[in-house]
C-alpha cells in the first residue's frame, strides 16, 4: 500500500489530510479531548516523512515488476469497463486484507508493521505513522492483480483509493455509523483494530470493507473503551527507535533459540508465540520420547 500509490490522487490530498489533522488538533484543545500530543505526533509524522522517501526510492523497483508481469496476464480485460474497475477495487482490498493479516500473524512482518501501531493516541496523524520496513514487501501482495490482467495504473489507483479513504479511519472524533458499519470499514471498527485490549487483539484487518473480517472471522465491534497501543514495551518518540524496535526484540529473542524450529518460530510465527513457548518450558521426557508400539 505505502510505496504504490498514483501520486496526483495522493499529492492532491495531503493538503487535506493536513487541514484536518490541524481542525481535529483544534477541536481536542478546545473540547479539552486530549486526542493529541505533542511528542508523538511529531512521531508520527516524523515516520510518515521516512516512509514517503523510502517507498519513492523502490518505487520503480515495484512499478516496473508490475509492468512485466502484467505481460503474462491471464486475461484481457476491458479496462473502459466500469464492472471491471468495481471488481478490482474489491479484489485490491481482499489483497490487502490479506497483507494487514498477515503483517499482524507473521512475526518478521509485524516487526515491520508494528510501528503504524505503536502510537497510544489515536488521530489523523496516527494515519500517517507509516513503516519504513513494509514497502520492501507490502506491493507483492498485490502482484497477482497483474497477472489477473489489472493494469499496473488501475493498481496504482486503487492503492491510492484505499491509502486515502484509510486515513479518515484513523479518529476518535466520529462514533458509530448506523447500517453502514456492516459492510464499510469505519473509524469505530478501526479502532477496535488499534486497541491493545485483550478482545481486541488481531481483529478488523480490512482496509476499506469490512466484509472480508465478516467472512474470515477476525470482526470484532466496539463495546469497550478502546485502550491503543501495543501490549508490553512502549517504544517511545524517536522515530528510528520507533522504526527498528521490534527487530531489536527479534533479535534478542534469536539469540535464545535453542534449535532451527526456534528460529524459524521466532522469525515466521505469531508475535506471541516465543514468549509461549518459554512459558511452557521444555518438554517432559515422556512427550519428548513417547513409547513405541502399544501400551
Amino acid at each position: 500500500m505505502e510505496n504504490l500509490g498514483n501520486d496526483k490522487l495522493v499529492l492532491y490530498a495531503i493538503p487535506l489530510f493536513l487541514f484536518m489533522v490541524g481542525l481535529e488538533a483544534w477541536i481536542s484543545t478546545r473540547r479539552q479531548r486530549g486526542w493529541y500530543q505533542r511528542e508523538d505526533a511529531f512521531a508520527s509524522l516524523s515516520m510518515g516523512v521516512g516512509n514517503v522517501v523510502i517507498s519513492g526510492a523502490l518505487k520503480a523497483f515495484w512499478l516496473g515488476l508490475f509492468v512485466w508481469l502484467y505481460q503474462y496476464r491471464v486475461f484481457d480485460l476491458d479496462l473502459h469497463s466500469a464492472w471491471v474497475w468495481i471488481g478490482g477495487l474489491f479484489l485490491q482490498d481482499f489483497c490487502f486484507y490479506w497483507y494487514h493479516r498477515s503483517s499482524h500473524r507473521i512475526r518478521l512482518l509485524w516487526a515491520a508493521h508494528e510501528n503504524h501501531h505503536s502510537s497510544r493516541f489515536f488521530n489523523f496523524t496516527t494515519a500517517l505513522r507509516q513503516s519504513w520496513t513494509t514497502p520492501l514487501y507490502s506491493a507483492s501482495f498485490f502482484l497477482p492483480m497483474a497477472l489477473l490482467g489489472f493494469h499496473p495504473l488501475m493498481i496504482l489507483t486503487y492503492q491510492a483509493i484505499s491509502l486515502i479513504y484509510q486515513f479518515f479511519l484513523h479518529t476518535e472524533s466520529v462514533d458509530r455509523l448506523g447500517p453502514i458499519e456492516w459492510a464499510m470499514n469505519t473509524p469505530s471498527h478501526h479502532r477496535v483494530h488499534h486497541g491493545r485490549n485483550p478482545e481486541y487483539i488481531d481483529c478488523n484487518y480490512a482496509g476499506i470493507f469490512i466484509i472480508w473480517d465478516r467472512l474470515f472471522g477476525s470482526f470484532v465491534p466496539e463495546k469497550a473503551r478502546v485502550d491503543f497501543g501495543l501490549v508490553g514495551e512502549h517504544p517511545g518518540y524517536n522515530p528510528l527507535h520507533i522504526a527498528v524496535h521490534h527487530f531489536v526484540l527479534i533479535a534478542r529473542d534469536l539469540r535464545q533459540a535453542r534449535s532451527s524450529g526456534d528460529v524459524l518460530g521466532i522469525l515466521f510465527r505469531g508475535p506471541e508465540w516465543w514468549k509461549a513457548r518459554q512459558l511452557a518450558g521444555p518438554l517432559p521426557a515422556a512427550a519428548a520420547n513417547p513409547p513405541v508400539g502399544p501400551v
